[in-house]
């Protein structure tokens, strides 16, 4: 497999595009490059291997409602959004206040506070699971998953999609993002670990599917009958921009999982709260053994959770599994939560973001049509991504063959002109805010605009 062909004229401005823009970067971002320098005792010069991009991390100041501000005085429409966390934008009232509010009471005591309830009672009624528990990170909620899939079923192998991101823990740094000579075949993917210092002892016991494909789970629950404990799945693909499943697929998932005594667990960490109300779970009418939430859930503050069927959350309920975390349902996230799911994602706000989410999307679709490029807008509730492939992807190999030049150019050409896009542009999503406004959608789609222009031409 190969990356998609492009005319060598278009290489050539692409490469220049991306000289030209990292020069501007690297003299606008000189108090990131000293705060990079001053930072000795962080490994690698960041607080996370995934702020290391290219060309440097930047050193943020603060934030307020829809922008971010840089060490550098510089001011963006921030649709970074944290990978996905600030769905509530920076500094909302109703969060400042609940935390404001909660801090001087004390903000640890390892015992629950009335909050967890609210925050519990709001997904399950958002996410139709009614059991939930805490815990700190998404990473911990699909850990938890994937033992209790095992120690419901009392079964060791998983399934797991090719180029799905669940956290980094042993069993699902499995296929994240392979090297193409390393992948196999299409229809029996090699599982390939994505880290150093995990056993293969544990990742031999997680099969590799691809998405948007029944008929090899099929295969897979065949190859290894009365051992698969479950699947876990993105049930919207967001480790490759964005892919959606096939009509059919995930519901056609959960009766072959249950036909070979498996569970199904949907990862709506990324989703959760930012595609709708209810995640892909209420979108799709389909309600999984197990659901992941993190990210957004927490207002900004680090917070996950875990809900599910009464048959596998049973398990904590009787002391059979113990999930367990000293900051499980810690008050300051709580309350943020709490002020989250009750007074910042209402229907107001989700129609807000609906109308936001069309006006990009029109927009950006009216610069793809001005150039008649073989471009694509790919949206999924206050998410989105610019495809630079003519048709839609449907699985990871399919992502594989995109030139990851054009989501470099295209975040450096927005962050020179004031709109913080997620590094890594090929693999990441934009996320719009309750706060943003028209007005930061605008230069979102200006700043496209001036990207096609340098890469295509102007259109006459």
């Amino acid at each position: 497999m190969s990356t998609t062909e492009i005319a060598p004229e278009l290489s050539t401005r692409i490469d220049t595009l991306i000289a030209e823009e990292t020069t501007t970067f690297l003299e606008r971002q000189q108090g990131s490059a000293a705060m990079t320098a001053k930072a000795r005792a962080l490994a690698g010069g960041a607080t996370s291997s995934w702020q290391v991009a290219e060309p440097h991390a930047v050193w943020i100041s603060h934030g307020q409602g829809s922008r971010l501000y840089d060490v550098d005085g510089n001011e963006y429409s921030d649709f970074h959004g944290g990978y996905g966390v600030s769905l509530a934008g920076h500094a909302h009232p109703a969060i400042v206040e609940a935390v404001r509010a909660r801090v001087g009471r004390g903000t640890h005591f390892a015992q629950p506070t009335e909050d967890s309830i609210v925050v519990a009672d709001s997904l399950a009624e958002r996410f139709g699971q009614p059991l939930w528990r805490f815990g700190n990170s998404g990473t911990e909620a699909t850990m938890d998953a994937v033992h209790l899939m095992r120690a419901a079923t009392g079964r060791d192998r998983i399934l797991k999609v090719e180029g799905c991101y669940h956290g980094h823990h042993d069993s699902v740094m499995v296929s994240v993002s392979p090297d193409v000579d390393e992948i196999g075949p299409a229809d029996l993917p090699t599982g390939v670990v994505d880290n150093s210092g995990i056993p293969e002892g544990i990742t031999g016991l997680t099969t590799i599917v691809p998405f948007n494909d029944l008929a090899a789970v099929e295969a897979a629950l065949a190859r290894h009958p009365d051992q698969v404990a479950g699947m876990i799945v993105e049930p919207i693909m967001m480790n490759a921009g964005i892919i959606h499943p096939d009509d059919g697929y995930l519901a056609g998932l959960k009766d072959l999982l249950h036909e070979h005594g498996a569970l199904l667990t949907f990862d709506e960490v990324k989703t959760g709260l930012t595609v709708g109300p209810g995640g892909v779970s209420r979108l799709q009418g389909i309600t999984p053994d197990l659901v992941c939430v993190a990210k957004a859930v927490g207002g900004g503050l680090s917070t996950a959770a875990i809900g599910g069927q009464p048959e596998v959350m049973g398990l904590i309920t009787r002391g059979e599994y113990e999930q367990v975390g000293t900051f499980n349902g810690n008050p300051l996230a709580m309350a943020a939560a709490r002020a989250m799911l009750t007074e910042v994602m209402t229907p107001e706000a989700y129609a807000h973001l609906d109308r936001l989410r069309d006006r990009a999307r029109a927009g950006l679709q009216g610069v793809i049509d001005r150039h008649g490029a073989p471009w694509l807008v790919i949206t999924a509730g206050a998410k989105g991504c610019v495809s630079f492939m003519p048709d839609p992807i449907r699985n990871f190999r399919d992502f594989r063959t995109l030139d990851g030049r054009y989501g470099q150019g295209h975040w450096l050409v927005q962050h020179n002109r004031g709109v913080f896009l997620p590094p890594w542009g090929k693999v990441e999503q934009w996320l719009m805010s309750v706060q943003h406004t028209d007005a930061d959608v605008d230069r979102l789609v200006a700043n496209f605009g001036h990207l096609a222009d340098q890469l295509l031409g102007a259109p006459a």
